[in-house]
């Protein structure tokens, strides 16, 4: 049921009233920097979680074991968590964002930890995707508080730092814990759609052995680069088919595979005894995880048969699975669409991406869950992930809104 006039109303003008202040939070967590890899993290999170006590929330720091940290590549990493509580009983609803972001990488024409506004938008890594919606998560918390409406619920801020490794010791570990056990989740969002699908992945990496030898006797030695080559030559063949195989979920597209690593050799003049690579296999939602990968491992498998002298291995390094609509999901995303719609002033609607998200860590501990949050219409004009990544702050007040309004929907200020 609609949210009462006048709860709407308190909302717009607290968002409205407090856009500097948020565009300000927001500003001094882009200048905290959070670069995953090397995922030297405290920092940064311990800046969060003094702007919001700054804010009047409560804090929880977890700081995840070192060993566990190391095991998933990273330095170090703490989680948040802040919980705020309305009326009794209610829903538990978490709102997840991650801290940590990609390298800056070359090409910026700004500073990327400078948060500087250019025609109104703030510029800087971390902007969109999701520093952000650690602000608009904040920030909507504090507009259910001054709305005056009796709610039933709770609202916790879950705030993490390992999205950009996998989420293992970030969602992964706050529900196995039993830190929280929400009932419903609203995670990060990168665009106007309210995200209900999303890719799983695949990293494999594959490891082939040779034997070193003279450059002048060459067939002395296995050369583990011809060998490699075999097996890359035929996964880019197998590739080609994957076009064929397009999701029934709007925005997902078909399945992909990149080889995005590779190394080895020992020197110019020496037969390689050493290659790795590894590769990326983004699957859509209709696919089974173990399928795929059974299936690119019998490809490699058989590719490797053309040089028996080789020794070829593959390890998995990350299964992230994929994020399918459920029925428990369709209220929620039938709300944050209504209301999208109404303060966005078009209609926005719910599809999938072919990335993957934190998102599964919730849905596979059986939490219902949705992404939603600030962004311009697509992932390409926030330049997420690339130089001169960037949001628009009206979009940052406006998705504020939304998320307030649809938490007080959720916790029953609604119109009889």
């Amino acid at each position: 049921m609609p949210v009462e006039q006048s709860v709407e109303t308190a909302i717009h003008e607290f968002v409205g009233t407090h856009r500097d202040a948020e565009a300000r939070f927001l500003a001094e967590i882009v200048k905290a920097p959070s670069d995953n890899p090397p995922g030297d993290c405290d920092r940064s999170a311990e800046t969060v979680a003094k702007l919001l006590e700054g804010l009047g929330f409560t804090v929880e720091r977890h700081k995840v074991p070192e060993a566990l940290v190391k095991a998933n590549g990273m330095i170090s990493a703490t989680n948040l968590i802040a919980r705020r509580q309305f009326g009794q009983g209610g829903p538990t609803i978490a709102l997840n964002a991650h801290g940590d972001v990609v390298p800056p990488g070359a090409g910026w024409t700004r500073d990327p930890y400078g948060a500087e506004i250019v025609d109104g938008w703030m510029v800087g890594r971390g902007a969109a995707v999701s520093k952000s919606d650690i602000a608009t998560y904040a920030f909507a918390t504090l507009a259910l508080e001054k709305s005056g409406e009796r709610l039933n619920g709770s609202v916790e801020l879950h705030i993490t730092y390992d999205e950009e490794a996998g989420g293992e010791i970030g969602p992964r570990y706050i529900l196995e814990q039993g830190l929280s056990r929400p009932d419903l989740a609203i995670g990060a969002g990168f665009s106007y759609a309210v995200v209900n699908a999303h890719n799983g992945c695949l990293h494999l990496e594959v490891e082939v052995l040779g034997r070193s030898a003279h450059a002048a006797r060459p067939f002395t030695g296995v050369d583990a680069l011809e060998a490699a080559n075999a097996i890359l030559a035929a996964l880019y063949g197998w590739r080609g088919g994957l076009a064929a195989r397009t999701s029934k979920i709007a925005g997902i597209g078909s399945p992909q595979m990149t080889v995005g690593l590779i190394a080895g050799g020992i020197n110019t003049n020496v037969v390689p005894d050493r290659i790795t690579f590894r590769l990326d296999r983004r699957i859509v939602p209709e696919e089974d995880p173990a399928d795929v990968e059974a299936e690119l491992r019998a490809v490699i498998a058989l590719a490797a048969t053309l040089h028996p002298e080789a020794k070829v291995t593959v390890k998995r390094i990350l299964l992230a699975e994929p994020l399918t609509p459920t029925p428990a999901g369709a209220r929620l995303t039938e709300i944050l669409c209504r209301h999208a719609s109404r303060v966005m002033g078009e209609p926005v609607v719910a599809s999938g991406v072919p990335l993957y998200t934190d998102a599964r860590h919730y849905a596979k501990a059986g939490v219902p869950i949705v992404l939603y949050g600030a962004g311009p219409h697509t992932i390409e004009e926030a330049n997420a992930h690339r130089a001169d990544e960037r949001l628009p702050l009206s979009d940052l007040v406006k998705a504020t809104e939304v998320i307030a309004l649809t938490l007080a929907e959720l916790m029953g200020a609604h119109s009889t």
